[in-house]
């Protein structure tokens, strides 16, 4: 038996259930017993007091790498979901470019395996679309499906033709599987690692045209129209991608669209260029792109924001920029950046925790994102107005390639619940 926990005084804020009040959340089995109004009989065996702080559904991140397995020396689950939890977030969706790839119910059981190690069980592995990424042959989608595996995804790597991207988006649809898709041409790419404009030139950076996104985001689209799948598109990175994202929706296509949330923050100008904190794919774009994000986001062109977490070892983050790999480690500045969003007002507070809660529960049609009674109790409690470092001290993930390192924020998650059991309580609330 799961213990009863009552969560009180504080702001409750639901946007699935349109909640926005002081009040309780009372808990029991892992489900959410009620909001506001306290069961008959309910006796608590845990009581929260979130005076002054926010209490909200759990985060469920779309874009996630944790490192294993395969690459165990850059991170690992038990380290990862830490941060998560730490960072409020109860639900990850796990890339399939792992080592060895999530293209067999084998490795999605590993996943699985893994996931339940850590103590935190809500890991969904998302499939590769093709055997071992490599573009080329189908991977058993059914088989992976009825493994675990959430979406399919080739993650970053390049499928060869749109023959094979079709037959791929059939399959999808007819099995009801959604696809996520990070649209960039591999060809037009051509291996950069910044923005195609001014700061690239200057630093003589190889670079990566907005086009290579909305080229490949157009022709997913017209597949999409013709092959009637399901589609998300995982972290766009300019104003073009969020005008043709919105026509798409205009005119009934199934698709959906998440950004990173460093994306909503820094352009090609904030870029240090001996400084590989700031190598992103996609690049960070122009002021007007992410302006545009910034306001996709606030209209609900774009439904979600994702981490993109990606934490590396020192070593992959050594060299020259362009030799350097790729990401950010970013669960545990999720938060404060969504919260700085809220107070420069580009969104509100509940379209921030509805990008962060609802929605992406709705484009995975999971049954969370909501303190619906009945629904696993995932729960965040933050205080909005803590400040903190980020230092050695206060960081869970073991990689520290954050462009925000030593900066102070404002905002953090003081505990965290998955299915109704504490996963994550600060060390002065304890």
């Amino acid at each position: 038996m799961m213990g009863q926990i009552h969560i009180r005084h504080g702001r409750v804020i639901d946007p699935a259930n349109e909640i926005d009040r002081i009040g309780s959340v009372y808990i029991a089995d892992g489900k959410i017993a009620s909001v506001a109004e306290e069961p008959a009989g309910f006796k608590a065996d845990i009581v929260i007091d979130a005076s002054n702080q926010i209490v909200c559904p759990g985060f469920i991140d779309l874009s996630v790498r944790l490192r294993e397995p395969g690459h165990s020396r850059k991170a690992t689950f038990k380290s990862e979901t830490r941060a998560a939890a730490s960072a409020g977030v109860t639900t990850m969706c796990l890339q399939p470019d792992t080592n060895p790839v999530i293209d067999t119910a084998a490795v999605a059981e590993l996943i699985k395996e893994l996931a339940e190690k850590a103590n935190y069980p809500q890991i969904y592995p998302i499939a590769a679309l093709t055997q071992k990424l490599e573009g080329n042959e189908l991977s058993s989608m059914l088989a992976l499906k009825e493994a675990g595996c959430i979406a399919v995804s080739n993650a970053n790597q390049p499928i060869r033709n749109l023959l094979i991207l079709r037959r791929a988006m059939e399959y999808a649809a007819s099995h009801d599987l959604l696809l996520m898709f990070r649209p960039n041409d591999y060809w037009l790419g051509n291996n950069g690692c910044a923005h195609e404009g001014a700061v690239a030139t200057r630093y003589g950076l190889p670079s990566i045209p907005d086009a290579a996104e909305t080229i490949a985001l157009d022709q997913c689209l017209e597949l999409a129209e013709l092959t009637r799948c399901r589609v998300h598109f995982g972290q766009i990175s300019c104003k073009r991608s969020v005008i043709k994202i919105h026509q798409a929706n205009k005119y009934g296509l199934n698709v959906s669209a998440d950004v990173s949330i460093h994306q909503l923050h820094l352009t090609e100008n904030d870029i240090k260029p001996f400084d590989s904190a700031y190598h992103v794919l996609p690049p960070f774009r122009t002021e007007a792109d992410k302006q545009y994000l910034r306001q996709g986001l606030a209209s609900g062109t774009i439904s979600s924001i994702c981490s993109d977490h990606q934490p590396h070892d020192i070593d992959a983050k050594l060299g020259a920029f362009p030799e350097t790999d790729p990401g950010v480690s970013s669960l545990e500045t999720l938060l404060p950046l969504m919260l700085k969003l809220v107070s420069q007002h580009a969104i509100t507070m509940e379209q921030g925790i509805a990008a962060l809660s609802e929605q992406p529960a709705r484009i995975l049609q999971l049954r969370s994102g909501a303190l619906t009674p009945g629904f696993p109790a995932d729960v965040c409690v933050f205080d909005p107005d803590m400040d903190w470092q980020i230092n050695k001290q206060n960081w869970h993930s073991r990689g520290v390639n954050t462009p925000f390192w030593n900066q102070t924020f404002k905002g953090r998650v003081t505990h965290t619940l998955q299915a109704g059991k504490v996963i994550f309580c600060a060390p002065s609330y304890r």
